[in-house]
């Protein structure tokens, strides 16, 4: 078990953390939430070592490992086979589970034929990737994830989110999907004002809690500002009078030793809503059997028809890679169309949040002048109004681009987009880089806009609360499909996903019998492998325990000849715990065994 005690934290004259204390409970799942640059990360930092607090104790045990995702991507091996299989351990017999190593990179979208290609060949998302299939295959007692969603797709993410579900150690997970965090938590922590709330349940409880909580306090402070205001009064009336002169006094002391409630300061938050530019037609746009690919013998996509309306709410969901963002481009007039052909409205205004865009941002330009830059009157109180909104106030509206973190450039790229009055809206990934409560207000905005929205995006909650209608990438396809996204997973589901009878049955009407039997070996194998180690496991921990309970009772005896009571009682009350450790072993090795011999039955059936 981690806990911190007391720790405060300070940049300068920010005081981040103010004497948080918590701790994690074996096989808790924490989800850490807080607005962006309220101290998450720090409390990771310091969990890992990197930082230190500057009061307070951070604890962990000896011997307790910490797993966390590193952007520091350094690669010894000659393939992303090796290179996962390198966090395994190696056995005694030379036997390595790669079988591990090979489902957890088919998990994360890891095509068979990239195994064998060099980790310096993959693309940086890919490269985060391999290092996540490592960090998960060392399994360490604490996971830490920061965000491990925004280098994954959709199909990934839901791997991700089972495996995490399944998850026996400790972990703590920063990211801005409430679903995907609600589902693989057991607890939530918010940082709040400089401290730490921890409840057990979804964000949803933590969140109705801290506004309950300060709805409480403000009442009480101005019942309070009330009876202090009245209690000034009697004072300031009767201070002259001799005869209740002993009542005024006591009533200035009982205001001294009341003290003083202070206001809550507000917190920023994003809040704003897109310029609709109004659109009398019924079409924005349509496509004609659309195509592109980046060489003339292979298409990223081909023969794409989709009218958008003027309303639609379109999600453009599949595997990274294949093309997603390539299409926006498409639709967004930056790259143009391989064949077919994009009819737009002669009144369609598009706004374009892309994932390039924020390399388009000028490092030496101010967050004003990045607004300024793009408004047709360059209307200076505007500008000023649109950074507000996008929670850069005041004065730090003139910081610099160069300085900004990832999250504070995709709020400029939104900024920009509001200046100008738009009806179609093309948003590709848009939640990266946003903390919760601003994905929150991202959904909101989208919600109330009267004109056409087609995103690309991984979040299932965006799916489910925006879009009735989907452009799907999956099994080498690309098709509309008409309907929301619970639609599709209840009519069509994703290829990865789906019951695997049709491969079963191909498997048994095969050619080649002596190479089934092959597979179906390997199968058994790596099926039985994870069952049969937990069996031996337990057995050597019972021969261990039982070796140690008889050198303790040995002990025990000489106390008892010897008259050491002290000895006595502490020897007594470790024969009584190794008992009970060692009834609970047993029947974990039943399970176990039970586990491992229906699984074999299983297989002989077969």
């Amino acid at each position: 078990m981690i806990r911190m005690d007391g720790v405060s934290k300070s940049y300068a004259k920010q005081a981040l953390l103010q004497n948080v204390s918590f701790s994690l409970s074996p096989g808790e799942r924490l989800g850490l939430v807080g607005r962006n640059g309220h101290g998450k990360s720090t409390i990771f930092r310091m969990i890992l070592g990197e930082e230190e607090p500057d009061e307070g104790l951070m604890v962990i045990p000896k011997g307790y490992t910490v797993g966390h995702l590193s952007q520091h991507l350094v690669f010894k091996n000659p393939t992303v086979l090796d290179e996962a299989c390198s966090s395994l351990p190696m056995h005694e017999d030379g036997f390595q589970e790669t079988y591990k190593a090979e489902a957890m990179l088919s998990g994360l979208g890891f095509a068979i034929a990239d195994f064998h290609v060099s980790p310096q060949e993959l693309s940086g998302g890919f490269q985060i990737r391999l290092n996540l299939a490592k960090l998960l295959l060392t399994n360490p007692n604490l996971l830490l994830l920061d965000e491990p969603t925004n280098y994954l797709d959709i199909v990934s993410v839901r791997w991700l989110t089972k495996f995490l579900q399944d998850w026996e150690n400790e972990l703590i997970i920063i990211t801005h999907d409430r679903t995907f965090m609600d589902s693989v938590t057991t607890h939530t922590m918010g940082i709040h004002r400089g401290r730490v709330r921890k409840v057990s349940g979804p964000t949803e409880k933590l969140y109705s809690q801290l506004i309950e909580e300060e709805e409480i306090y403000e009442k009480t402070r101005l019942n309070e500002e009330k009876k202090r205001k009245e209690v000034e009064a009697f004072i300031a009336r009767f201070r002259a009078q001799a005869s209740k002169a002993s009542s005024v006094q006591s009533r200035v002391k009982a205001l001294a030793r009341q003290g003083e409630l202070e206001k809550l300061q507000d917190i920023s938050s994003l809040e704003f809503q897109f310029n609709a530019a109004p659109f009398p037609g019924k079409w924005v746009l349509e496509t004609k059997g659309l195509s592109f690919g980046y060489s003339n013998d292979e298409l990223l996509f081909s023969n794409i028809n989709i009218a958008v309306g003027k309303e639609d709410r379109i999600g453009i969901i599949g595997k990274n890679g294949r093309g997603k963002t390539t299409l926006l481009n498409v639709i967004a007039g930056e790259l143009d169309p391989k064949e077919g052909e994009i009819v737009r409205n002669g009144n369609t205004k598009l706004g374009y949040f892309g994932q390039t865009n924020v390399q388009r941002l000028t490092p030496s330009m101010t967050v004003e002048d990045e607004i300024l830059e793009v408004h047709p009157d360059k209307n200076r109180t505007v500008a000023r109004s649109i950074c507000g909104a996008m929670m850069f106030e005041g004065d730090t509206a003139l910081k610099k681009v160069s300085v900004l973190s990832g999250g504070e450039k995709a709020r400029v790229l939104l900024g920009k987009i509001l200046v100008s009055p738009t009806n179609f809206l093309l948003l590709d990934e848009p939640t990266n880089h946003l903390d919760m409560h601003s994905v929150d207000a991202l959904r909101e905005a989208i919600q109330d806009f009267p004109g056409a929205v087609m995103i690309v995006t991984h979040s299932e909650l965006l799916l489910s609360a925006l879009c009735n209608r989907l452009i799907v990438f999956d099994g080498g396809e690309v098709n509309v499909f008409e309907g929301t996204y619970q639609d599709f997973l209840d009519r069509v589901g994703w290829e990865d996903e789906r019951d695997d009878a049709a491969s079963s049955s191909r498997r048994n009407k095969s050619k080649n019998p002596k190479k089934d039997a092959r597979k179906d070996r390997a199968e058994k194998s790596k099926k039985l492998a994870p069952l049969k180690k937990k069996v031996e496991d337990l057995e050597r921990k019972i021969t261990w325990l039982e070796k140690e309970m008889k050198e303790n009772q040995e002990k025990l005896l000489k106390a008892s000849s010897s008259g050491n009571t002290q000895d006595i009682i502490t020897l007594s009350t470790e024969a009584s715990r190794a008992k009970t450790k060692m009834e609970q072993l047993f029947q974990d090795l039943e399970v176990a065994t039970g586990a491992f011999e229906r699984a074999e039955q299983e297989f002989n059936l077969e």
